[in-house]
């Protein structure tokens, strides 16, 4: 039997597992990455926020994304009936990376991996972790390969960056019920052949509410090859009344939006739609002896504000610091170090997403009369800058969201 013994093990090769690659790598640590899919593979969560730049470029990964040629991103738009409402995110309260990009993720993906192995990480896919001991000095993690071959890793620590596989959550029963109500996710891409020069603009999100259905989504997220992605996001039991292939779900929900209706008339509807349902979760705890979870392993709210992809690189981030003062003989309280100032954020965009379904925050954005600074207050939030807490919507986000559609529902 061959035990092998890195510095680190990474379970997954997303944008967490990548990114803290590439951090460790800077550290001098050897890292090895075992990822359950083969790359590029499809995924969703592909409208980035700006501040995940300054992990990018932090992980010394930011030529590898520039040349990649995604979408340019400079703001998110929300519409509902006849209101529209945009938020250009160089306007913003905080300082730091005002513009990111729209991706595809299979691509995305693939460049931070790439990126991650050309600075020395070893990156095997199709490798599945099967069990994990935590009882020896050391955790030691098993695994198989495609072809049934069994692996076992010795490392100093495991990061967990296995996204909705969970892999640790799973293994370690640290999973909780999310409080979120379960909702699901309908969605696929297609040749979207909008007018260039029209009223949509390729370099925002936008965001879609329901005629009638508050709590009723859509996302429309263009890419710069003529693509886009597009998605409903509601309650199991209102997705549950729409049948047929994925596909035709879709459409029939999207029917029912005559904006979106218009706006999509000439797309070509060429690839499968596919669903994922009860994608919120939660854990007992972030982290333990010898392991941490990172990103959607260890918790993810929703999509509506496109946060997940910024709280993985935070977390990677967060942990890998805390593994270089761990690895340099410093006592690491792992829950005051890692746990809570990740929370910190988390709870943020939480505040947030709850005032969204609640219809609160819905009023806030579509209200006309906005002064210029809490404008920017919220467009930083909506930017990724859920940790900065000079901002009084970051320091007291329920409190000022409370009182702010008070005001706006005047």
């Amino acid at each position: 039997m061959t035990l092998e013994s890195p510095d680190v093990l990474i379970i997954g090769a997303g944008p967490a597992g990548a990114v803290a690659a590439g951090f460790l790598r800077q550290q001098g640590r050897s890292v090895l990455v075992l990822e359950r899919e083969q790359f590029p593979r499809f995924s969703i969560g592909e409208s980035l926020l700006p501040q995940s730049m300054e992990y990018i470029e932090a992980a010394g990964m930011l030529r590898d994304v520039v040349e990649a040629g995604f979408q340019y991103k400079n703001g998110a738009a929300f519409a509902w009936r006849d209101k529209y409402t945009d938020f250009d995110f160089r306007d913003k309260f905080s300082d730091g990376w005002a513009t990111t990009y729209q991706v595809q993720r299979a691509t995305f993906d693939k460049v931070l991996a790439d990126a991650a192995a050309r600075m020395g990480a070893e990156i095997r896919y199709r490798h599945e972790v099967t069990a994990i001991d935590l009882e020896g000095e050391r955790p030691r993690v098993s695994a198989r390969d495609a072809d049934g071959n069994e692996l076992h890793v010795e490392a100093r620590f495991v990061l967990d960056a296995s996204g909705f596989g969970r892999t640790l959550p799973r293994l370690l029963k640290l999973e909780t019920p999310s409080s979120f109500p379960v909702r699901g996710a309908i969605f696929t891409h297609v040749a979207d052949h909008i007018p260039q020069g029209g009223s949509f603009d390729r370099q925002k999100i936008r965001v879609t509410v329901h005629p009638t259905r508050a709590d009723v989504w859509f996302w429309t997220i263009p890419f710069s090859n003529g693509r886009c992605s597009i998605g409903v996001v509601a309650e199991q039991a209102y997705l549950a009344q729409y049948t047929g292939t994925e596909t035709e779900r879709l459409r029939a929900i999207l029917a029912e939006v005559p904006t979106l209706g218009e706006l999509l008339k000439d797309a070509e509807w060429d690839t499968p739609a596919r669903q994922i349902v009860g994608y919120s979760a939660n854990v007992k705890s972030l982290w333990g002896k010898g392991f941490a979870l990172l990103g959607n392993a260890g918790e993810f709210l929703d999509p509506v504000f496109s946060s997940g992809v910024t709280i993985a690189f935070k977390s990677a981030s967060l942990a890998t610091q805390c593994i270089a003062r761990e690895f340099a003989g410093e006592a690491v309280d792992w829950q005051a170090d890692y746990a809570v100032p990740l929370k910190a954020g988390v709870d943020t965009f939480r505040a947030f997403v709850d005032a969204w379904y609640a219809g609160g925050f819905q009023k806030i954005i579509f209200h006309q009369r906005h002064t210029p600074d809490i404008r920017r207050m919220i467009s930083s939030i909506l930017a990724g800058y859920a940790w900065d807490q000079a901002n009084p919507y970051v320091a007291q986000a329920k409190r000022r969201l409370s009182v702010l559609e008070e005001l706006c529902s005047d």
